[in-house]
């Protein structure tokens, strides 16, 4: 398995297809979509399809042409299945009024929904939708997953995909999906390794009623095979962590300049505080120290671009990106991979947009889109986790980017694997993350 699989934008779809056959590339995705609707509904015998005037239309009308003359039905009422055939990869923007107003009454059948190629609505290029959308319960799609099938909000809309071979060669996109292969690019410890050569984390954090997010971190950089983890508090915190935390070494704030000397990265803002001196805290450490570093909790509170000295990767939620780009939350939803990408120039950095679909973006680069865990890592504490995880990537040298996504699929597959799958919590985790990261 690759580390990453293409995810097609609606144009690279049309490079993909130019100058192949139009009519076997048709047959061929109607063939599959009839293959679909019999295999996951054998006993549906009335079928009704919407078929728009394009080349999705074709694939839907071949597809009812298929089911026809293996003895379904293909009626406009009561239908068991619906096929949504009406718009495809090329729509942008608003459905007009009918195209809406049936796409409303798909929605309101009742029944079982396949869309070809994307469900109607959703923009295959960004995932975004503008006005009304199928609600797929599968969607077949055509040579490769597109954008929109992997991104929120039209991610939400897909059900499950399908992938369909109709005849064409994978080819080089600008985004990717990342795969569970990505851990096999974490550094592994060589016989020669000590733990100060398998990576030092720094976390810098911990203020007081909120020492669990340091902790949760430091525990989570262990957990991902840090060999050595400092954690920097207010001193009247020192305590608490030497409860927390046993493995780490603590040391007080002032002497965070000292420890970030002989670590390899930085964890900046788990617990810190949004006072006026945490806050010229993150911008000195931020403007000086010279390590990769995690960015993360308060520390992006009101944080500003700058002139880093070393890889800085972000790891905003909605409202966090919202606020780092002066727009509400909502908006960001709407228009994730185009927010993504903003803060990645704006910043300058590695920005990690969180949610069911994580989205790692690089200043001129395209997106990896992570969605391998399951909504029970919606808990306190995740977000302190994958902090730790990071830097002690970042420690072992691993490409931001690469480090980035690595850590948001070691997190996600740690839901899956973890002793509580409900009422999970940041600490069931951090317990999985060996096992993960060990391949079983």
């Amino acid at each position: 398995m690759a580390p990453t699989e293409p995810l097609y934008t609606a144009e690279e779809m049309r490079a993909a297809e130019a100058g192949h056959d139009v009519d076997a590339m048709m047959q061929r995705a109607g063939a599959a979509v009839a293959a679909e609707v019999m295999r996951r509904w054998p006993d549906a015998r009335r079928i009704a399809i919407h078929a728009g005037g394009g080349a999705n239309g074709g694939d839907g009308r071949i597809a009812g042409e298929i089911l026809s003359s293996h003895g379904r039905e293909i009626v406009e009422e009561r239908p068991e299945v619906i096929v949504d055939a009406l718009l495809g990869t090329g729509m942008k923007g608003v459905p007009r009024d009918e195209t809406a107003r049936v796409i409303e009454e798909i929605n309101a059948a009742g029944v079982p929904v396949l869309a070809v190629d994307i469900p109607s609505g959703v923009d295959a290029s960004t995932g975004e939708v503008a006005g009304a959308a199928v609600r797929a319960e599968v969607t077949v799609t055509m040579h490769g997953r597109k954008v929109g099938l992997a991104v929120a909000p039209g991610r939400f809309l897909a059900g499950e995909v399908v992938v369909a071979e109709i005849g064409l060669i994978s080819g080089e996109t600008e985004h990717a999906l990342v795969t569970p292969a990505v851990l096999d690019e974490v550094p592994r410890r060589s016989p020669r390794d000590n733990k100060y050569t398998s990576g030092h984390v720094l976390v810098v954090g911990g203020s007081r009623g909120m020492t669990g997010a340091a902790a949760l971190a430091a525990r989570a950089a262990f957990r991902a095979d840090a060999g050595y983890v400092t954690v920097c508090v207010p001193e009247e915190s020192v305590p608490v962590m030497e409860a927390l935390v046993v493995e780490a070494v603590k040391r007080p704030l002032q002497q965070v300049d000292e420890a970030a000397a002989r670590a390899d990265a930085l964890a900046l803002g788990p617990g810190l505080g949004r006072d006026k001196e945490a806050k010229q805290l993150v911008r000195r450490l931020l403007a000086e120290v010279a390590l990769p570093a995690v960015v993360d909790a308060d520390a992006l509170f009101e944080l500003e671009p700058g002139d880093w000295p070393a890889p800085r990767v972000l790891t905003p939620h909605e409202g966090e990106l919202g606020r780092l780009l002066g727009r509400d939350s909502q908006e960001i939803a709407a228009h994730r991979l185009a927010s993504v990408q903003e803060a990645a120039e704006k910043f300058n950095a590695v920005v990690v947009l969180k949610g069911e679909d994580s989205l790692i973006a690089a200043p001129g680069g395209g997106v990896l889109v992570c969605a391998l865990g399951l909504p029970s890592l919606a808990t306190a504490g995740t977000g302190d986790v994958l902090t730790g995880i990071t830097a002690a990537f970042l420690a072992k040298g691993m490409e931001p980017q690469r480090a980035a996504a690595a850590a948001c699929a070691a997190q996600q597959l740690a839901s899956h694997t973890a002793s509580q799958r409900y009422g999970l919590v940041a600490s069931d985790v951090i317990e999985a993350l060996p096992s993960v990261l060990a391949g079983k």
